[in-house]
């Protein structure tokens, strides 16, 4: 079973502008309203290939029950801690270009007792043989190590632990020892330079991003998938590196390519599949996303076809 964990869920609302100007009025259009969040985003994307999994996070007031039932309309399962505090709203605005602004909100605090009860949840689900996905921004109130804490229960409970999440959050679960270090992560090209403490130019090579990433096979990640744009994706596991082409599609929206890679691998993974063949349903579930509207994901026949245009080499 997959368990995808939102920590700090949303509604997302996306809109459409032809230029999104600065301190100017921007009139917005095709307003889509969604269950938002990165695990509610990798959730759907399973449902999408014909996988199933729980969603779980933390829902207050009137906009929680609203994303609850949202997340109930795209099929899938929900088991969220109910919260004192207001479920966020976000706005994604998308230009004509396809280039994406953001406006999110920080989130709700945590209570103690709210997150011992998360907690409580995640152990129930973090048993050998369930894949358990923790993905995005972490609210207030549990800290910054939250994401630690978690993969030291849940990896030594049995479960295999995906990790998505960036900055202080990711650099201390990449602190834990080999028994309790997330199974896998997906930075992105900024996320990782930023681990390393290295600047993100023109003279970081895609050699040297593959050495990075297999520095973290070494402290003993099984898998880092770093995603990288428009230039694709380097995949590194303890059996070699492989180099992803982007695909390329008529851009709609970036919002929830990332968090479709992450849902294609979860899915993968447990469907048993042989490492390159996840790589390219991968490549193939992030391509279809930019292609499709809104924080949908790209149904299983777009991402079909654009499976026959993947190109994945292995490097090293």
């Amino acid at each position: 079973m997959i368990i995808t964990v939102t920590l700090n869920p949303a509604l997302d609302k996306t809109a459409r502008v032809d230029v999104m100007r600065p301190n100017a009025l921007n009139r917005l259009r095709d307003v889509q309203v969604d269950a938002g969040g990165k695990g509610v985003n990798v959730s759907a994307m399973i449902r999408a290939l014909g996988g199933a999994s729980v969603a779980v996070g933390f829902a207050g007031g009137g906009a929680g029950e609203e994303l609850l039932s949202r997340i109930a309309q795209k099929g899938i399962k929900a088991d969220f801690v109910r919260i004192a505090a207001l479920t966020r709203t976000n706005v994604k605005v998308v230009d004509k270009d396809g280039a994406l602004t953001e406006l999110n909100e920080p989130g709700p605090e945590i209570k103690p007792t709210e997150w011992r009860e998360m907690e409580n949840k995640l152990s129930f689900y973090g048993v050998p043989g369930n894949t358990v996905a923790l993905s995005g921004s972490l609210p207030a109130g549990p800290g910054a190590d939250a994401y630690k804490r978690l993969c030291v229960l849940l990896r030594r409970a049995g479960a295999v632990v995906f990790l998505d999440a960036d900055g202080e959050a990711l650099k201390q679960a990449l602190q834990l020892e080999p028994d309790s270090i997330p199974d896998y992560i997906k930075p992105n090209r900024f996320e990782l330079l930023h681990y390393f403490g290295i600047p993100d130019d023109e003279r970081v090579t895609e050699a040297r991003l593959a050495e990075l990433c297999h520095s973290l096979i070494d402290k003993g990640v099984k898998l880092v998938a770093l995603s990288m744009g428009r230039e694709g994706a380097i995949f590194a596991s303890e059996n070699g590196v492989w180099r992803a082409a982007a695909i390329p599609v008529e851009v709609c929206s970036t919002v929830g390519a990332g968090d479709s890679m992450a849902g294609a691998l979860a899915y993968g993974f447990e469907q048993g599949m042989p490492e390159e063949q996840r790589f390219a349903l991968a490549m193939a579930a992030s391509a279809g996303a930019c292609a499709t509207a809104g924080t949908n994901p790209p149904d299983r026949a777009l991402v079909d076809e654009l499976l026959q245009k993947t190109r994945i080499e292995k490097t090293a």
